[in-house]
């Protein structure tokens, strides 16, 4: 059985997390500023056309990347998610800490 990815997320002083349920292959977002749950939400559950980079910095291809298929998906989906949405994704605060302490 494989683990489910999960990675923290902050929006105003609110923690939470992403995390994407391989099982079910469902994106759940757990944030406790609803506006903010909301627009990751909304951001995560949509097909986006998304450059990405091959073998130098102006080598790329629009591929269409829908958050919901995969993890690896998900985590490219979750590089524009503060741009689109004001939610930042904290790659490196662990997880474990924001669901114990879901405020600064």
């Amino acid at each position: 059985m494989t683990e489910n990815f999960s990675v923290a997320i902050s929006y105003g002083e609110n923690l939470g997390y992403v995390e994407y349920d391989e099982a079910a292959r469902k994106v759940i977002v757990v944030l406790g500023d609803e506006v903010g749950k909301r627009k990751a939400e909304e951001f995560l559950a949509q097909v986006h056309e998304i450059g990405i980079p091959h073998e130098t910095l102006l080598d790329f291809t629009i591929e269409k990347i829908n958050p919901q298929a995969d993890a690896e998906s998900l985590k490219l989906a979750l590089t524009r998610l503060w741009e689109n949405t004001g939610v930042h994704v904290d790659w490196s605060r662990p997880v474990d800490y924001v669901k114990a302490h879901p405020h600064y």
